[in-house]
């Protein structure tokens, strides 16, 4: 095939190359040869470049570009590998929504409603989604949040479907009502019963993963128990040491999102200071990577 006939804005003339990495660019460094051969790069040049090591294959027909892994390029190649209506979901969905940690070496999940025959590393789910079902996440063809939780009732023990619906309420994910309408509308999903087991039961007592973490690390340093989810002074609060008079809120605003949810925080924390308790903030990020700074701050302000 001649040289590709095409040229940039400035008049330069754009290569297979060029073309590779911009098309990978935009799908976590993944390429097809479909959509290749679509913008003009021929078998002949795809070839070269798998023999040449510039283009790795992953699936049949589906390649990464380079030898750098995207965080999300496994995710992004098994759904290019599976066909148009291919979906990220179930651990997989999860993952991408933050709402599990990853598992090396676990199988991608992806739903698809045609016979795709499966791939290697790919879990396919035979499944028709609605289309208000899906939309995309970091540029991937995702489940929604309320769709992942639905399927991920089936799969995850009752602790840590609990922790994942905690994280996808507290930051506003998807909430009670457009679960409940999910449930109406697939009475019959494995993972429906578990899901609205949780939902049946008071959903402010659903502590976060990063609340679990703070026990866990209130227990390791030995310090005393809190009052957990507790109201005061009208409000309900994480964490609650009544004779040090100390509260501690935990998520912060990664967790919270945006800025009106930000300025709320920011209220209680005037309220409850008015009424002469401390405020002590902690992040995920802090429980995650600063354990040991975080144990300090906590005792020293229980001390004081």
């Amino acid at each position: 095939m001649a040289e590709i006939n095409c040229r940039t804005s400035t008049g330069g003339r754009i290569t297979p190359d060029n073309l590779i990495r911009t098309l990978a660019a935009r799908q976590h460094g993944i390429v097809t040869r479909a959509q290749l051969v679509r913008a003009g790069v021929s078998d002949n040049r795809v070839a070269h470049r798998v023999r040449s090591g510039a283009l790795e294959r992953l699936h049949r027909g589906v390649f990464r570009a380079g030898p750098v892994a995207a965080p999300f390029g496994p995710e992004a190649a098994a759904v290019l590998a599976c066909g148009r209506s291919a979906v990220l979901s179930h651990c997989s969905a999860g993952v991408l929504w933050r709402l599990l940690q990853p598992q090396n070496g676990a199988p991608v999940d992806v739903t698809t409603g045609s016979g795709n025959r499966g791939h290697r590393g790919i879990r396919v789910h035979r499944r028709v989604l609605q289309r208000t079902e899906i939309t995309r996440l970091d540029g991937i063809r995702v489940t929604t949040a309320t769709r992942t939780l639905l399927d991920l009732g089936d799969i995850l023990p009752p602790r840590a479907l609990e922790q994942a619906l905690a994280e996808a309420l507290t930051r506003r994910l998807t909430s009670e009502r457009k679960l409940q309408t999910a449930l109406a509308r697939h009475p019959g999903a494995l993972g429906a019963a578990m899901l609205g087991e949780l939902l049946e039961s008071n959903p402010r007592r659903i502590r976060s993963a990063a609340e679990e973490r703070l026990l866990s690390l209130v227990a390791e340093a030995r310090l005393p128990a809190p009052e957990v989810n507790v109201r005061l002074c009208g409000l309900e609060v994480d964490f609650l040491w009544r004779e040090a008079r100390l509260v501690v809120e935990v998520d912060g605003y990664r967790f919270h999102g945006a800025s009106e949810a930000f300025e709320r925080d920011r209220e209680r924390d005037a309220r409850l200071l008015s009424a002469g308790f401390r405020v002590l903030r902690v992040t995920w990020h802090q429980l995650e990577q600063e354990r040991m700074a975080t144990i300090v701050r906590l005792g020293q302000a229980l001390c004081r």
